[in-house]
């Protein structure tokens, strides 16, 4: 391949492969990495400037996120995630996270929810100066903090797992086209809402999200991943 944007990955041998991992994220964020395209581990490891082997062990990392596939003596092929997927993703989330917020608006201390604050300024940052790995982080880590104060882990994983399934796809559009900064902004409205006990009005905002989400992704100038 011999393309793939230059990135640091000294790290000590047991960090290795997740400094491998993130790299490989970022080069399918960045669209480097193409949905239906096979990818040798060696060829990817020549990329990085480390050795095969712990490029096969975060290909396969990935392989159980979804995000890759094994192809039998030739590598990995990139997973391509259509219309119909994106749908069900986005249903099943909705079904979880929208009650879910709710409740915790609820039951959650306003010191839980005040320290939610600088997560969500942090996603607005990284959607204006164009930080798609910062941004993906930042989203991941205020929504699943937020599900946490449910006290329901097995939900925290299951919206993580079918968040990596989807939000890896369709970034660099979205912020090529300036729809990733009010995404963003809509983390704030939501916690200022939650900070006001207002359940069913965060409710209706976290409705508003998902569907703003899932609406931009089908924007007609090209499927996710393209």
């Amino acid at each position: 391949m011999g393309h793939l944007t230059q990135r640091d990955l000294n790290a000590s041998r047991e960090r290795l492969r997740d400094q491998v991992a993130h790299a490989l994220r970022a080069a399918l964020i960045s669209g480097e990495l193409r949905p239906g395209v096979v990818y040798s581990a060696p060829t990817l490891a020549e990329d990085f400037g480390v050795s095969a082997t712990p490029v096969r062990e975060a290909m396969l990392d990935l392989a159980r996120e979804g995000l890759v596939e094994p192809v039998r003596n030739k590598g990995f092929r990139i997973t391509e995630v259509d219309e119909r997927d994106l749908d069900q993703y986005t249903e099943i989330r909705a079904l979880i996270e929208i009650p879910t917020v709710g409740r915790v608006t609820e039951v959650a201390t306003r010191e839980d929810l005040e320290a939610l604050r600088p997560v969500a300024e942090d996603i607005v940052r990284a959607a204006r100066e164009h930080d798609l790995i910062g941004y993906l982080e930042a989203d991941r880590r205020f929504h699943l903090t937020l599900l946490a104060l449910s006290g329901n882990e097995r939900l925290v994983e299951t919206v993580g797992d079918l968040r990596k399934r989807s939000r890896l796809y369709g970034l660099a559009a979205l912020d090529e086209r300036g729809d990733l900064l009010p995404s963003a902004e809509e983390h704030l409205e939501l916690l200022d809402l939650m900070l006001a006990g207002d359940a069913e009005a965060a409710e209706s905002c976290m409705t508003r999200h998902l569907g703003h989400v899932r609406s931009l992704w089908a924007k007609p100038d090209g499927p996710p991943g393209t």
